[in-house]
């Protein structure tokens, strides 16, 4: 089954500076590049622990000397 995909409009100087730099790169086209490049950026804004890990590193961390 394929994956629904919506349209996104770009600035055509900006999509002409993708499409050069995919020239060096393993990405055979420009909307291949993009979604590379969202998925990186989101990945970037989820959180890496849930809170119950980040109280239980918390804990370590205070066991250990590293915070008051």
């Amino acid at each position: 089954m394929k994956e629904e995909r919506k349209a996104v409009s770009l600035p055509a100087e900006l999509y002409r500076k993708i499409e050069e730099r995919i020239g060096t790169t393993e990405f055979s086209s420009v909307d291949e590049y993009v979604m590379f490049v969202l998925e990186e950026v989101l990945k970037e804004e989820e959180p890496a622990f849930s809170g119950r890990e980040e109280e239980e590193v918390k804990k370590r961390l205070k066991a250990l000397g590293y915070l008051d």
